[in-house]
């Protein structure tokens, strides 16, 4: 069985759709796209438009590692 992938206008989503339907499962298996992965391939290319754009922050190795630290601190469990 072969996997592609499609990037479908909004306008035709639904008769697409309506057509895939039409096949058996054996035929065709319609694969939800993750909501996990959307959401994460969106925040990445706002992430690549901030960098792109010059407006993105950048720390040092030693300043990330104190914002590291800081967090990890902030997270862990008082024993």
């Amino acid at each position: 069985m072969q996997t592609i992938k499609l990037k479908i206008n909004d306008s035709i989503y639904n008769e697409l759709m309506w057509f895939l339907n039409r096949f058996s499962k054996d035929e065709v298996e319609i694969i939800k796209e993750n909501e996990d992965f959307t959401e994460t391939k969106n925040y990445l290319e706002r992430e690549l438009e901030d960098i792109k754009s010059v407006t993105a922050t950048f720390f040092t190795v030693e300043e990330a590692e104190i914002r590291i630290e800081k967090t990890i601190r902030k997270y862990e469990n008082p024993s």
